[in-house]
């Protein structure tokens, strides 16, 4: 894969680490303290009643994922997908997927689908969130139209009913999306049973940073309050995160505007839609690497490639083989 962008190009790099070292959650949730207490991430083994997405949403309990993907396909082009796919076969060791098949858990906007479909898999995508299904579904009109080796649906990995239509694969892939569902433990432990005897998981999920993490929680339970609050976050951290591009621009001898307009992450995306996607990302859990190696390990799983974030703020991403005769 790609060497992973310098940190000041990464909403959760090393130049914002001093703000949250020194800043209490206190301070970062200043007047918005007692509207938040009611919006803890329900419990969904306790409730009754199942909560809806847009229930969630309008509660402040989840960040609107699928909005933020479907404005990311209105820049959406063929580079930034040639970067999704060589980032696919770089961390995957491949040069095709031919033969395989490939499931999409969290799919997003959609955009790793379309890679593992362009490398000749056969792909099966889902995502809880509608708008993020719309997203996948507008990309395989674009680029697969009424391609019976592309199905995309709707529902979530913490359904047992709908994961038991899933079937098992080649390879599972999640990329920084179990830990937004308000039961990551649970979520891992179900991707597990998803993957053919043999086959592969790739997973990443957010490194615990401890205190900074928690910080960081209230940073995005604020912005998913609801308007007020997303207005707050946007207004502090847009220019902290852009001060920190300029500065490295500056120390670099770049130029800015080039710069931002050239800005292609690792994995294809964009700059904004980065910032975005880490300040409203909730429900945000974390893991240290040796959490996840261990809870695998129990499941039958061997380690084949792990690439972390250094200790910092980010996504540790682990590939995980399972073991043919578990």
């Amino acid at each position: 894969m790609p060497r992973p962008a310098p940190a000041w190009e990464r909403p959760a790099g090393t130049v914002f680490r001093s703000f949250f070292q020194w800043t209490p959650a206190s301070t970062i949730t200043a007047g918005y303290t007692a509207a938040l207490s009611s919006r803890e991430v329900p419990n969904r083994r306790t409730q009754e009643k199942p909560v809806s997405h847009a229930e969630e949403i309008q509660r402040g309990d989840r960040f609107e994922f699928g909005a933020n993907w479907a404005r990311f396909l209105t820049v959406l082009d063929d580079e930034r997908i040639a970067q999704a796919r060589a980032s696919l076969k770089a961390m995957l060791g491949v040069e095709t997927l031919e033969g395989k098949s490939f499931l999409d858990v969290g799919s997003g906007s959609g955009l790793f689908s379309l890679a593992a479909r362009s490398l000749g898999a056969r792909v099966r995508s889902f995502d809880y969130d509608p708008n993020s299904v719309a997203c996948t579904r507008e990309l395989r009109r674009r680029y697969f139209k009424d391609d019976p080796d592309w199905t995309v649906e709707e529902g979530s990995v913490l359904d047992p009913a709908f994961l038991s239509t899933q079937g098992t694969h080649d390879i599972v892939y999640s990329w920084g999306v179990l830990h937004h569902t308000g039961q990551m433990n649970q979520a891992l432990d179900n991707v597990a049973p998803l993957v053919a005897p043999g086959g592969q998981l790739f997973i990443a999920i957010y490194n615990d940073q401890g205190g900074t993490s928690r910080r960081w929680t209230a940073v995005k339970k604020l912005y998913c309050s609801g308007l007020p609050g997303r207005v707050v976050v946007r207004l502090v951290f847009y220019p902290y995160f852009a001060a920190g591009r300029l500065l490295a621009d500056i120390l670099k001898r770049r130029n800015p505007f080039t710069s931002y307009a050239a800005y292609k992450s690792a994995r294809g995306m964009s700059v904004v839609h980065d910032w975005e996607d880490w300040l409203g990302g909730y429900p945000f859990e974390v893991a240290k690497p040796e959490e996840i190696f261990e809870r695998f390990r129990r499941h039958g799983f061997t380690l084949e490639k792990m690439k972390t974030c250094a200790g910092g703020l980010g996504c540790n991403e682990f590939i995980f083989s399972r073991n043919p005769k578990h």
